[in-house]
């Protein structure tokens, strides 16, 4: 089973990635760019074989636990198969 976990800054937290790729794009000439959010995508393998429910619940705990500080951060948690 594949899991996917999206984290993102919160809204209203201060992303200065994001600004420093806003402005990268915009000094390239790439015009009408709103906000710029940077994040992180980790892909897990789960070596026991549970069913998605299952799979999903454990992908959100380890992000509560360990790959998401959610005073700043939001992440989600896609089931890949």
């Amino acid at each position: 089973m594949k899991l996917r976990v999206h984290v993102t800054p919160r809204r209203g937290v201060l992303d200065p990635q994001g600004a420093a790729v806003k402005g990268g794009l915009t000094n390239l000439g790439f015009d009408g760019i709103g906000e710029v959010r940077v994040g992180k995508v980790i892909d897990l393998t789960l070596a026991s074989t549970v069913d998605a429910e299952a799979a999903l619940a454990l992908g959100r705990d380890m992000a509560r636990k360990l790959l998401a500080n959610e005073t700043v951060e939001d992440f989600e948690v896609e089931v890949l198969g």
